[in-house]
């Protein structure tokens, strides 16, 4: 969210991941143009932004409690009891990840799959306050080099699975990461 010199209100959306930049643009029935921005250095990945001048939505936003460099200060917001499986399932697709491969084990001769998922952000007390409205059994915070993220192991990857991907949500949600989920599920409980 940005206010410029002149008073106009932008919403800015950037990502790394194109596909999240469309789906944003078509659900905000908009032709805006989506810029890209060339990697600052090595190990930097090219970036998409698509930037939405409107004081109403700009407004609107306020009031969800959304704020303007939220990264660093973000709490849970107020998200309405039905939407809260939305939310996190868009905040997944922003900020988070799954993994899904066959490793071999230091103590074992067998190769064995790993299968997490993550949410990562610069505040800690966002992830703590996602981690306590997920409910899960289990997860933990761990800090990085850069913020922290939310881990969950195997069977909490599955249950988060099953809340973020529900009936209703009429595939608003990053192909790429629901594939690398069901392609999980499908290997090693057999569920389609």
């Amino acid at each position: 969210m940005i206010v410029n010199n002149r008073g106009a209100h932008f919403i800015e959306f950037h990502s790394t991941d194109k596909e999240l930049i469309v789906m944003i643009r078509n659900l905000l029935e908009s032709n805006h143009k989506i810029s890209i921005k060339n990697p600052k250095g090595e190990g930097h990945k090219v970036a998409y932004r698509i930037q939405i001048g409107s004081k109403e939505i700009f407004g609107d936003l306020l009031i969800l409690g959304f704020m303007p460099n939220k990264s660093l200060i973000l709490d849970f917001p107020m998200v309405p009891k039905r939407f809260q499986r939305d939310f996190v399932r868009g905040y997944f697709d922003g900020d988070g990840s799954v993994y899904f491969k066959k490793h071999k084990s230091k103590d074992r001769n067998n190769k064995r799959w790993i299968f997490t998922s993550r949410f990562t952000s610069g505040n800690k007390k966002f992830l703590e306050s996602l981690h306590a409205k997920l409910a899960l059994k289990g997860g933990f915070i761990t800090k990085k080099t850069r913020g922290y993220e939310l881990v969950f192991s195997h069977r909490d990857s599955v249950a988060l699975y099953h809340l973020m991907y529900h009936n209703e949500c009429r595939g608003l949600y990053l192909n790429r990461k629901n594939k690398l989920f069901r392609k999980a599920l499908r290997t090693l409980y057999g569920i389609k």
